[in-house]
């Protein structure tokens, strides 16, 4: 998927091992008042079956920061941040990038049309995720007035020397700047004319300065809102610990609205609109719409129903929400995250709303989720989400989308709804439902795949038939909504599901680090690609609708190193890796997955002077004991030396320290995994009666143990009363300290069930796999 990102760095921290429900949306609070809530939101999006066809409509060039950026979330082939139609009846869309360029589309044609980066001496770029042209907004008369506005970032120097509208935020890094701008001709391709600024801001930091800035596009001439400017304008990276957001005489932390008509701003280049909540209030700045907000990421209108405005608001620790916001909404930042109360002083986890919480009148979201970082990423570590605002669609050609919100997770790329009719203000929140994604071939992929990154950076955008558009940073494409299809369900089985700990499809790599991959089984414990990162995921499918396998190999076989690709997890502690405390004495395991054989097998001994040597074993994937040094197992699925001849074998443990079993297949292992070619591969081990058994695509296989008598010493109970120190995928020694076993193969949805799966449970997944 491109060039190995790490995108943020761990942050010691200790990981809560206890997870409290939380409160239902609509309910009061149901635990003490102190008691964290580590999963607000246990509910995840349901898989939703809808799904979209994707169509590449541009590519954008690419373009970088000023100054240059050392934060790889910046170093992306654009910046692209929105796509939208110029509301002149001509069918041009604008593009902007905040690295500077204003693009026009104009059918298969692409002008820059304004460059910041030229434009603006003091222009910056280089930190900060919002940093730079960050959007452009359209008078809904551009046609005949050329008027449009933008909002840009300057730099220090810029801070020392220009006056801001209202006093900058404590050694302020950064200013927003919204300019005017007025067209000679509105249909040129470039842009020429005059410009004027009419509002300036600094931020203590280079983080949630002015984000989205719009007009109304349901509000019609005569209405209120006709014509009237919102600001969606960041806390600028201090409200976590201050009020910023609730303090009404600053901008930060709002939603503002203003006439850019008007004169009776503070400098005279603006007006208040005498209809805004807080004009004239004593004590506010009277451009105030709304309040209490961290990052107003992205806002819209329904163009239908009530029309309604929607923000995507970004969180802090843990809850990414959409809010319905009306005109004098507080949002609760800081004093709250989502209907949570949100505490500084330790952001592993949230608190359950006081009882006197009505008080004080906050709004709370009409649909959130949560971050959920997993078991085994530091608990205040950036995990990898931010909530993407979409639109309501209401178009004509896509019935099955009519009044759904499309919105998305804008670092990992999923693409959601819920149902606008859902969505009510203090009532429960909206379900939400993750979207399948196809291309227009009917080839079923993810955003990761369109943008061919771990890291999305998702964006949405619309035109005036109210077509759905989604952007990525990572390739600079933007891609046109032009269907909709039925997907297929899971390809895991109910029976598999029920006892599946952990699975690793490699289709979702974890955004925070993309050299690592999300579990999709009950453990979530994340898996690590050891050596190769990010490279390790490969365009390779072992079943319809897998795109993504993992490859492992050895790399230096001259040399006894530590570089061969392979993966796991591990933790070497006398507790070993908690979050698959499913198989601390379990009654029986199974290890399963597709393989494909792609080079010399076993490898070269890299441990001896001999070249003509051999490793006496083929790692495929097994969980460790709870005593492992990273090589002894309790489930292993290997290829393995039985009496001079390698064989397929499933190799158990049952105690720590104890005896292991081998059930080894008859046939040449040669003939079960050919070069090439994918195969599923099936070992089960049941603790309680010694059994074992091997599968290949979902048959048994006739084999035989290879230790006589009882090594288990079977006594009805499970496995030793441990956590696993891991799990090793591809060769030993998952902490990465030795290097043992390596398999030159590829690898595609690997499952670890706490339990001896039965004969008709795996041929009815090897079924699905292939049929789903």
């Amino acid at each position: 998927m491109g060039v190995r990102r790490r995108w943020v760095s761990a942050i010691t921290a200790t990981v809560v091992a206890a997870a409290l429900v939380a409160p239902p949306a609509g309910a009061g609070p149901t635990t003490a008042p102190d008691a964290p809530i580590t999963d607000p939101i246990p509910e995840q999006p349901e898989q939703s079956r809808l799904g979209l066809v994707l169509q590449e409509y541009a590519q954008l060039p690419a373009s970088q920061a000023t100054p240059p950026a050392t934060d790889p979330r910046l170093i992306r082939h654009n910046r692209i941040n929105y796509v939208g139609e110029v509301p002149d009846g001509s069918g041009r869309m604008y593009v902007p990038d905040l690295n500077g360029p204003l693009y026009l589309l104009d059918g298969g044609r692409q002008h820059v049309y304004l460059d910041f980066k030229e434009r603006f001496e003091h222009f910056f770029s280089g930190r900060g995720m919002g940093s730079g042209f960050g959007f452009v907004a359209f008078h809904p008369e551009f046609a005949g007035n050329g008027r449009f506005y933008t909002v840009h970032t300057e730099d220090e120097e810029a801070i020392a020397t220009e006056e801001p509208t209202y006093p900058n935020q404590p050694d302020a890094f950064v200013q927003s700047v919204v300019t005017e701008w007025t067209a000679d001709d509105p249909s040129a391709d470039e842009f020429s004319g005059t410009s004027r600024e009419i509002f300036r801001f600094g931020f203590s930091t280079q983080i949630h300065a002015v984000q989205q800035i719009d007009f109304n596009p349901t509000a019609r001439p005569g209405d209120p809102d006709y014509g009237l400017l919102y600001m969606a304008v960041g806390d600028g990276g201090i409200g976590l610990d201050t009020d910023i957001p609730q303090d009404m005489s600053t901008p930060a932390g709002k939603i503002l609205r203003i006439d850019p008509d008007g004169t009776n701003g503070p400098n005279g280049q603006y007006g208040i609109p005498a209809s805004n909540p807080f004009a004239g209030k004593p004590g506010a700045i009277g451009e105030i719409y709304a309040l209490g907000m961290r990052d107003p990421h992205r806002f819209s209108w329904d163009p239908g129903g009530r029309h309604a405005m929607y923000l995507g608001h970004i969180g802090q620790h843990a809850i990414e929400a959409v809010y319905e916001v009306r005109a004098g909404d507080n949002l609760g930042w800081s004093p709250r995250e989502g209907r949570f109360e949100f505490r500084p002083e330790n952001q592993c986890w949230l608190y359950p709303l006081p009882e006197d919480d009505e008080k004080y009148g906050y709004v709370y979201p009409v649909a959130a989720y949560d971050h959920d970082p997993p078991p085994n990423w530091p608990c205040n570590s950036d995990s990898g989400h931010a909530i993407s605002g979409g639109q309501v669609y209401r178009g004509a050609d896509l019935p099955r989308l009519r009044g759904k919100y499309v919105f998305g997770d804008l670092v990992d790329g999923r693409v959601l709804y819920t149902e606008v009719d859902e969505m009510r203000r203090g009532e429960q929140r909206a379900p939400l439902h993750e979207m399948q994604l196809f291309d227009t071939g009917g080839k079923r992929m993810r955003m990761t795949d369109f943008a061919g990154d771990g890291r999305v950076d998702l964006r949405f955008g619309t035109d005036s038939q109210r077509n759905l558009y989604l952007l990525a940073k990572a390739n600079g494409k933007i891609w046109k909504v032009v269907g909709t299809r039925t997907g297929a369900g899971s390809e895991v089985t109910g029976s598999v599901e029920r006892d599946l700990v952990a699975y690793y499809d490699f289709e979702h790599p974890f955004a925070a680090d993309d050299s690592k991959e999300l579990d999709g089984g009950s453990s979530r414990t994340l898996l690590t690609q050891v050596n190769g990162g990010e490279d390790m995921r490969v365009a390779d499918s072992a079943f319809p609708g897998s795109n993504n396998a993992l490859q492992v190999r050895q790399v230096e076989p001259e040399a006894n190193g530590n570089d061969d690709w392979k993966a796991g997890t591990w933790d070497g502690d006398a507790d070993g890796v908690g979050s698959l405390g499913a198989f601390n004495g379990t009654k029986g395991a199974t290890v399963m997955g597709w393989f494909k054989m792609t080079g010399e097998n076993p490898s070269p001994d890299s441990t001896t002077p001999e070249p003509g040597d051999r490793f006496n074993a083929v790692g495929l994937a097994g969980v460790l004991s709870g005593d492992s040094d990273g090589h002894d197992v309790r489930a292993l699925l290997e290829l393995i030396n039985v009496d001079g001849r390698l064989r397929l074998v499933a190799l158990g443990r049952r105690l720590d320290g104890g005896a292991s079993q081998t059930f080894a297949a008859r046939q040449d292992w040669r003939e079960l995994l050919p070069p090439g070619e994918w195969v599923h591969l099936a070992a089960t081990f049941d603790y309680t009666t010694g059994d074992m058994a091997l599968y290949r695509n979902g048959r048994p296989l006739p084999g035989f143990y290879t230790v006589p008598g009882d090594p288990w010493q079977i006594d009805g109970s499970g496995a030793s009363s441990t956590n696993p120190r891991g799990i090793k995928i591809g060769g030993s020694f998952p902490q990465n300290n030795v290097e043992r076993n390596p398999c030159n193969c590829r690898m595609d949805s690997l499952m670890f069930l706490d339990t001896a799966a039965g004969a008709d449970t795996i041929a009815q997944q090897y079924r699905r796999f292939l049929r789903h």
